[in-house]
């Protein structure tokens, strides 16, 4: 898989957490622990786009 690729790929994913984590926050039932299950998630996805990015640019 290409960085680019795998950047869309992330890129997806991260846009799935945003909105799985839209629809936990709009519920109220929603568990707090799983709210911060889901940022947490989101968080590492964007630490590997970051990573990606950068690491995209140093080779070119």
């Amino acid at each position: 898989m290409t960085i680019q690729a795998h950047l869309v790929e992330l890129e997806r994913k991260h846009k799935t957490l945003e909105n799985e984590l839209h629809e936990a926050l709009v519920h109220l039932s929603t568990d707090d622990l799983q709210i911060v299950e889901l940022k947490r998630r989101k968080l590492m996805v964007k630490d590997q786009i970051e990573r990606l990015k950068h690491a995209d640019d140093t080779l070119h």
